[in-house]
């Protein structure tokens, strides 16, 4: 590799990608002599890139953690925002490869008071499936608020914050994203009640400094119960529908966040079932190809008159010649 600056951002995506490398297999990768690799090792440290170098035979060089992270010139919370996004984008089908390969390159050269940062988020973030949708705007939920939420949950201790204009102090224990949206699954320790908190509702209080036992979580499955706390309480407006199919057949036609079925008989059941508006949820109830009935709340049923109206119209005018 004949041109110089070609031949160090080469250098500098080995060091990032890899371990440890030796300074032969660095040559040989890039096709140059070990004394062109020490040369330009020493100037990636010019640079403040913290090239560190072990001798002997199994010696080699690996990218070390710096005080910065040069040239990106990204400040902490920008640094955590890219690693949470890029912890993401690895269960996207497309960018798995590429975005676990870029987050590698970064944790690698974050600094070290960015680490417990990093694996506090890291240890305690769920994914739920991203097979459900909305008509709402994303909400916003501020890195910094991740943060607190995540380091509360290492550290084992109480978190304070309003929820909905009401205080409250649970005891945290996972963080979940699903569908854009972050949530926090807690324990009150007066009630012993575990609940699911939308993170865009939350404001967050001054950090407690207050330590928790930690209790288990009835079935031990953090992701299954969010999804089922979400369905019955997690979104901005709810409805309760009484179907007339057996409730095992609605089970079937519905993912678990969508909403909660309770039988009436072996020919009916109810489905409280939400989302982020009622036409969502006007649009979802059609999907399940079964009779029902309102319950609540009432506004929903203009929404499905509306509806109605439109696929009437929609039939008239495709069967016209």
């Amino acid at each position: 590799m004949a041109d110089p600056t070609a031949r160090l951002l080469g250098l500098l995506s080995l060091l990032q990608t890899h371990r440890e490398c030796s300074g032969t297999e660095l040559a040989d990768r890039l096709g140059v002599s070990t004394r062109t690799i020490r040369h330009d090792i020493d100037r990636l440290r010019e640079l403040g890139y913290p090239v560190d170098a072990t001798r002997g035979a199994a010696g080699g060089y690996r990218l070390g953690s710096g005080g910065r992270l040069p040239p990106l010139l990204l400040d902490d919370e920008e640094a955590v925002a890219v690693t949470v996004g890029l912890r993401a984008a690895v269960g996207i089908a497309g960018v798995e490869e590429a975005g676990t390969r870029a987050l590698a390159k970064l944790e690698q050269v974050l600094p070290a008071r960015l680490r417990p940062t990093i694996d506090a988020i890291r240890t305690s973030v769920e994914h739920g499936p991203e097979n459900t949708g909305t008509d709402a705007p994303d909400p916003h939920v501020q890195t910094s608020v991740l943060q607190a939420i995540a380091a509360a949950i290492r550290d084992v201790e109480w978190l304070r914050f309003d929820y909905d204009d009401q205080p409250r102090l649970v005891e945290p224990y996972r963080l979940l994203c699903w569908q854009r949206r972050w949530y926090l699954i807690a324990r009150d320790p007066r009630t012993d009640t575990w609940t699911t908190y939308r993170i865009d509702r939350m404001g967050l209080r001054m950090p407690t400094r207050r330590r928790f036992d930690p209790q288990p979580l009835p079935g031990g499955d953090y992701t299954a119960f969010a999804m089922r706390t979400i369905a019955e309480s997690g979104w901005n407006v709810h409805a309760r529908l009484r179907v007339d199919a057996p409730a095992e057949d609605v089970l079937a036609r519905i993912n678990p966040a969508v909403g909660a079925v309770e039988p009436i008989d072996e020919h009916r059941c109810v489905l409280v079932t939400g989302a982020d508006s009622l036409d969502t949820v006007a649009a979802y109830i059609g999907m399940l190809m079964m009779d029902f009935t309102v319950e609540s709340p009432a506004e929903l049923i203009p929404r499905l008159q509306l509806i109605s109206q439109r696929y009437v119209r929609a039939v008239a005018g495709s069967e016209q010649p």
